[in-house]
């Protein structure tokens, strides 16, 4: 695809992101299923559901915009996500490999935070009104996702700390 113009650049960050969202649909259930605490586990399934509905917004604003999220690979969350499966193969005490998988949610929350906050900040300067308020909510809503993810490796964390430690 060869970048013109913003509007050109606007649409490849849009096909980026719809192939990170649909990669990360993948992944969550395999994080959910190896996630020991359950919060983080519950986690992991809520934003499932949230990122289907990424997909949708996504999938809206390439409707506004008359084109479709095919034809780009997100080699970011390739990345990430390989990141996040290898913490998942690894040998380690369930609490570690919880740790292990926040860090790994976490980093996949600050690449999208980027990506969405650089997309809606696009479509602003091209007049793109609707697709920048449907990004603002998704970009609200990655904000929440790794929020929460704090929230649980303060307990998570803890919890690792006293592993592998003699009485």
């Amino acid at each position: 695809m060869k970048i013109k113009n913003l509007n050109d650049l606007f649409v490849r960050e849009l096909k980026d992101l719809y192939s990170a969202e649909k990669q990360l649909t993948k992944a969550l259930p395999k994080m959910a299923k190896a996630a020991s605490n359950d919060s983080l586990r519950q986690a992991f399934e809520a934003h499932l559901q949230e990122t289907e509905g990424h997909v949708e917004r996504l999938d809206e604003i390439f409707g506004q915009l008359g084109t479709t999220g095919r034809g780009v690979k997100c080699k970011g969350m390739e990345g990430l996500i390989e990141e996040g499966q290898e913490a998942i193969e690894e040998d380690m005490e369930d609490d570690i490999r919880d740790a292990a998988l926040i860090g790994a949610a976490q980093r996949v929350e600050h690449y999208e935070i980027a990506a969405y906050g650089c997309a809606r900040t696009f479509a602003e300067h091209l007049g793109h009104d609707e697709a920048a308020k449907l990004l603002q909510e998704t970009l609200e809503e990655e904000s929440a996702a790794d929020k929460k993810l704090t929230e649980i490796a303060a307990d998570v964390n803890q919890g690792a700390v006293t592993v592998g430690k003699e009485d």
